[in-house]
């Protein structure tokens, strides 16, 4: 058996006590006009269609952030080592060919050992003019590259950093600039710098 409901209403005051009871007594408040809210946009994510831009975005730079500075300047270094590098390895081909030739005219010598050398400095310099070409047109790309340049710079870096273990000594000068390419370009402010908007 049910009993009724002495309180129809559960979350209101109980019957015959009056509304605020316990409460000290306060005028009422004027109301604040609410302020339209800016239009959505039509699909997630998206920029707001009018009204200030929420405060929860970082704003994208409008200027160059010093790590992609850096990350261009040593590109371009590597682009004028590597033109060092292209010079010497032609001048090492020269030589290797013109011992070559004089050998050959000799009944006993072995050109073969001619022949491998001139292949490793013709393969050299191969290599040496596409890491150049590419160090040069990535640098190139910062002012308006989108995030494929920074992560084509990121794999030149490596792949820079590793080939130079093939001249150690030499290389040296390589690693240490392949791995602050990869490390400039890596930042936080580097991603925001190629991810932000171009109009």
């Amino acid at each position: 058996m049910s009993y009724p409901n002495p309180n129809p209403n559960p979350y209101g005051p109980p019957p015959g006590q009056q509304p605020g009871y316990g409460y000290p007594q306060q005028p009422p408040q004027p109301q604040q006009p609410q302020q339209p809210l800016a239009p959505y946009s039509p699909y997630p994510g998206g920029p707001y269609v009018g009204g200030p831009m929420p405060a929860a975005q970082m704003p994208y730079p409008t200027v160059m952030p010093s790590s992609v500075k850096t990350a261009r300047v040593m590109l371009f270094v590597l682009a004028g080592l590597n033109l060092i590098g292209l010079v010497l390895s032609v001048v090492m081909l020269g030589v290797f060919s013109k011992a070559s030739h004089e050998a050959s005219s000799s009944p006993y010598a072995d050109s073969s050992a001619f022949a491998v050398t001139k292949g490793f400095a013709i393969a050299a310099i191969v290599v040496i003019v596409i890491f150049t070409a590419a160090a040069l047109t990535l640098a190139a790309q910062f002012g308006n590259g989108s995030n494929g340049v920074r992560i084509s710079t990121i794999v030149f870096g490596a792949g820079t950093t590793l080939l130079s273990f093939a001249s150690f000594p030499l290389g040296l000068i390589h690693t240490a600039l392949g791995i602050t390419v990869i490390v400039m370009a890596s930042k936080d402010e580097s991603k925001s710098w190629f991810n932000r908007p171009r109009h």
